[in-house]
């Protein structure tokens, strides 16, 4: 659930200045204020001031250094379950089959106004 390397990757080639870049935000746990600063070394990056969840694309969430060292785990939070239509009633998209949830994510918008 945290963010995986690839990402920091990804993140770092779109943002970095001076072989840096940050997230400014509130503590998910005590709500305080929070800078958290990525910094590339020869073997990775160093993240300082706290840390960085991000659970789904677009969705970040920060916590604090002493909130971190006391739980490290993200918690009090709830992803958002999808319900759709299958065999004719509604159903947690979570709870399908594979091959439905391929169905599901191979779907598109109808646009009506065209």
């Amino acid at each position: 659930m945290g963010m995986s390397v690839e990402r920091l990757h990804e993140l770092y080639d779109l943002h970095a200045e001076n072989g840096q870049f940050g997230f400014e935000g509130c503590c998910h746990d005590c709500e305080t204020e929070v800078n958290v600063a990525v910094t590339a070394t020869d073997d990775g990056f160093q993240i300082t001031g706290g840390a960085v969840y991000e659970p789904a694309p677009q969705q970040q969430f920060l916590k604090c250094d002493a909130c971190f060292t006391k739980k490290p785990r993200l918690t009090n939070f709830r992803n958002c379950e999808v319900y759709s239509r299958v065999v004719g009633y509604l159903r947690p998209v979570s709870q399908w089959n594979n091959g439905k949830q391929s169905e599901y994510g191979d779907r598109q918008v109808f646009d009506q106004s065209l």
